[in-house]
């Protein structure tokens, strides 16, 4: 079965790993300062957290944001879960408004259409890599006074207009998943460019834990004294797998290189082949590939996926649009309300895509795909 996703390591990822093994600091030491300043160089950022998992990045992200019970939050259901239900494990009610037809990314004219002044957040998410339309998202958030979160789950490495994500919304989250475009096992990142959302971030990752004698309420209690003074969880990457992601960060323009050559040997390949819709990219992005999601039209999305799997291609679907899962359907949210998502759902299929690919097996996947549409 050639896999849908898979990382890629090397023995300078194992080299380093075992370095810090050998050391002195497995976990809040030098190393994970070392992955957030590569991370801040990388994107742009003034400041990045590191997490435990993508997941978390998005949950530290929205308590630094300040969102609370009753708080409205816009965002996409053509994501995974996580980038709605951590903002609703904060109490927030979840605006889903839908995305556009041809990226699958959040729609900003559905977003200004239904964005109030009581809108906390807008969270827009980069499907497949390829950067949400920022700028016009930027424009409704400051009209309404509201922060922009930009989950880049699938991103980092991508530009827009020239600039890195990361550096381009009021906060932004990584995940570092195994099938992502670099790994540390399991984890995630925040990066802003405002110091005080960077430093509530670091808080809410760090138990709430404050260490600055300036801001404790009894600095005089002693030199081991610690304070929380807000609710925190904790959310600290370790040492060990921040050293695999600065490794990895070495590597990524490395992988970003393949991807596109990966997806650029699928778009030929699969041109002209009638019954599916190959992915698009706008000019003034340049993606990292984390996906490749082609559209099988006519209702034969079930009967291709299940051809392409027995044909030892590990296809997957992302994803199922988040407010039909039965945690939002409980909520009271009902299928209909996003066609565009819900279209491009019903024809999605992700064929692999990933570093270690060869050509031979993304031809092997061309040649399946044509055998299971019957092109």
């Amino acid at each position: 079965m050639i896999p849908y996703g898979r990382q890629s390591i090397d023995q300078d990822d194992i080299d380093a790993v075992t370095k810090v093994l050998r050391g002195d600091w497995l976990t809040t030491g030098p190393t994970v300062t070392a992955f957030e300043e590569a991370l801040q160089e990388l994107s742009g950022a003034t400041r990045c957290v590191s997490a435990t998992s993508g997941t978390a990045a998005l949950h530290i992200a929205y308590a630094a944001a300040g969102v609370s019970a009753g708080d409205e939050v816009v965002t996409t259901p053509m994501t995974f879960v996580a980038t709605a239900s951590c903002a609703l494990a904060l109490g927030a009610r979840i605006t889903f408004v839908d995305v556009e037809e041809d990226t699958a990314n959040i729609d900003p004219a559905a977003v200004a259409a239904v964005a109030t002044e009581d809108t906390k957040v807008i969270a827009g998410v980069d499907y497949a890599g390829h950067p949400i339309e920022v700028d016009s998202l930027l424009e409704v958030s400051r009209r309404i006074g509201a922060l922009l979160l930009e989950d880049a789950a699938h991103s980092i490495g991508s530009t827009y207009r020239g600039r890195p994500v990361g550096s381009l919304a009021d906060l932004t989250t990584f995940s570092f998943f195994p099938t992502k475009n670099m790994t540390t096992a399991e984890g995630g990142a925040v990066a802003t460019l405002d110091p005080a959302l960077g430093q509530r971030a670091h808080e809410f990752h760090f138990i709430g834990l404050v260490r600055d004698r300036d801001r404790m309420r009894y600095p005089d209690e002693g030199p081991w004294h610690q304070e929380v003074h807000e609710w925190g969880l904790n959310y600290r990457l370790p040492d060990v797998l921040a050293a695999l992601g600065l490794s990895q960060l070495r590597r990524l323009g490395e992988f970003k290189a393949r991807r596109a050559e990966v997806f650029a040997r699928y778009q030929e390949g699969l041109a002209g082949v009638e019954g599916v819709r190959l992915p698009t990219r706008r000019e003034h992005v340049d993606p990292i590939w984390h996906l490749y999601p082609m559209r099988v039209l006519d209702g034969r999305r079930r009967e291709v996926f299940d051809a392409l799997r027995a044909d030892g291609v590990g296809v997957q679907v992302n994803y199922i649009p988040v407010y039909w899962h039965p945690l939002f359907e409980d909520l009271g949210y009902r299928r209909g309300m996003c066609p565009n998502a819900e279209r491009f759902y019903s024809e999605e299929i992700s064929l692999p895509m990933h570093a270690e690919l060869t050509d031979s097996q993304v031809d092997q996947v061309i040649d399946a795909v044509r055998r299971a549409v019957g092109a």
